[in-house]
């Protein structure tokens, strides 16, 4: 006699340090964190006991909350582990994130939970295994169900992140390991549901199959759909979409970021001649709403870091003279704006360069009041980028200024907009960047690549052979954002410092700080003759 049995898989991913439904900007409440998500884990657990509980990476940084426990409170354990912990997670995976604060902070989040930290692909160059231990791990249901789940990362990370904190080890292609592993544990375990926790996204478009972006290996889900064998459910993140889908056969997760949802995979066992089969699989997203109330039992949990990380952030550092404030990151982006010039002063200051590049990180970004406080730089400054000065020539300079052209297209009316392909399949403003020190022009109209019309130096024209120091931060001198231009670049100097601390510093040293705009840049949409 047959006999079925279902149950969940619970997916949080990118939750980036949000515990609380709070938006640190204004500090009024949102419908995202974990603690809002709680109140869907427990009430799905109470309908059924068999739930896999899984965050798939980029858990312990992302928030003012997570800039100040890694200033301050270091000694206890992370708050967003803390959470993990009392929700009884089963595994985590490592996401690309969890390398800002250094490898001694993640050794510790890690020591800190009850429950393994997987990634397959990332392997101690010392030993060539796992560097973080279990690749995998299979939970026995009952009925004797076995379901087994491996993580694997993004192999993208030595890319972006500062090679210190990454130090020994190794980060192995994660299609590749993915396909070797799913072979190891379907021929080893033979489990009834193998599950793939992937802390990367998608490269290709999930109904057509076309690229949806430039295959530099970053993202792999489509892959791993198409030419693995094996896997019945992809859970995938990274990319901070909302998806809920199916590609090949294989049922596939992404919650967003922030806590914006839990996903659910519910799956159907059948039991036929004594082996259990996959009858049915369903996904969805389950996202909270002003009638869902965040978890009391959460929010008790990390109520005393959060109340101290509120009274920090709200202590001021210092106050602008004149306006640096931003009412539209579309127009700060097409012209010279007085908070940008500030960050490529600050920044030029700190590595005793004349040229910078910045971008603005964030479409939520409002530049500073007239007074500043430590939520102004934070908010603006979510990322622990530090400062990285590169030998660049004239030539390279054009050219990058050409890959940061093409973040923009004319619309309909003639008007500057943002080309879709920094919108879609997930935003990247932060791959525009904006420079101090050049004075430059680049019309729109024209084909990509040749958008620069107007580049000098000190009104000089830029010498394409001639050398410049030039400082930016540590992703953009790796080449993250496509800037293959920087790459093999001589490093002049690095600042260790992160780019916030840098900020606040400058903040508490001068007092009062004056908002000036000279005009030196701007992007025009004018019709070529």
């Amino acid at each position: 006699m047959n006999k079925e049995m279902e149950f969940n898989i619970l997916v949080t991913s990118d939750i980036h340090g949000h515990i609380y439904p709070t938006d640190y900007r204004t500090d009024e409440e949102r419908q995202i964190g974990i603690a809002k998500l709680a109140a869907f884990i427990k009430q799905e657990r109470s309908k059924n006991a068999e739930v896999l509980l899984v965050d798939n990476g980029d858990l312990i940084q992302g928030t003012p909350l997570a800039s100040y426990v890694n200033l301050y409170a270091r000694e206890a354990i992370h708050p967003a582990v803390a959470v993990l912990n009392e929700l009884g997670y089963d595994a985590a995976v490592v996401g690309n994130h969890e390398f800002n604060y250094g490898m001694d902070v993640l050794r510790k989040v890690m020591g800190d939970s009850e429950f393994p930290w997987l990634s397959a692909g990332i392997l101690s160059e010392a030993t060539n295994s796992p560097a973080f231990g279990k690749p995998y791990i299979v939970k026995h249901l009952e009925n004797g169900i076995k379901v087994a789940l491996l993580g694997v990362t993004t192999h993208y990370i030595p890319n972006w992140e500062t090679a210190e904190n990454i130090k020994g080890l190794k980060f192995n292609d994660a299609l590749e390991t993915v396909k070797a592993w799913t072979a190891y544990i379907r021929e080893k375990e033979k489990p009834d549901l193998l599950v793939v926790a992937y802390h990367g996204g998608f490269e290709r478009d999930l109904k057509s199959g076309e690229p949806a972006e430039r295959l530099t290996g970053e993202n792999q889900g489509y892959a791993m759909c198409t030419e693995v064998e094996g896997i019945d459910v992809l859970i995938t993140g990274h990319q901070h979409r909302m998806l809920a889908d199916e590609v090949n056969g294989v049922t596939i997760i992404q919650t967003g970021c922030n806590g914006m949802a839990v996903g659910k995979i519910s799956v159907v066992l059948i039991k036929e001649n004594d082996t259990w089969k996959v009858k049915e699989k369903r996904a969805e997203l389950l996202r909270p709403s002003e009638t869902i109330a965040a978890d009391s039992a959460i929010m008790a949990l990390t109520q005393e870091v959060e109340t101290a990380a509120q009274a920090w952030l709200d202590q001021p550092i210092g106050q602008v003279i004149g306006d640096m404030s931003i009412s539209s990151a579309l127009e700060c982006r097409k012209s010279d704006h007085p908070f940008i010039a500030f960050i490529n002063k600050v920044q030029m200051d700190a590595a005793d360069v004349e040229i910078s590049n910045t971008s603005l990180l964030s479409n939520e970004s409002r530049g500073f009041g007239s007074i500043v406080t430590m939520r102004d730089v934070l908010t603006n400054f979510m990322y622990p980028n530090t400062l990285t000065v590169l030998r660049l020539t004239g030539r390279d300079i054009r050219e990058a200024l050409e890959q940061t052209a093409a973040y923009f297209q004319v619309g309909k009316n003639g008007e500057v907009v943002v080309n879709p392909a920094y919108l879609e399949p997930k935003a990247q403003h932060y791959n525009y960047d904006m420079w101090g020190g050049i004075q430059y022009e680049l019309n729109v109209a024209k084909p990509i690549g040749e958008r620069v019309v107007y580049l000098k130096r000190n009104g000089e024209s830029l010498d394409p052979a001639a050398e410049y120091d030039v400082v930016m931060n540590n992703y953009r001198a790796s080449g993250g954002g496509d800037y293959l231009m920087y790459r093999e670049k001589p490093v002049i100097r690095e600042i260790a410092t992160e780019m916030a601390e840098l900020m606040a510093n400058y903040m508490l040293q001068h007092g009062s700080i004056q908002a000036s705009n000279e005009q030196k840049w701007r992007v025009v949409a004018e019709p070529v003759v």
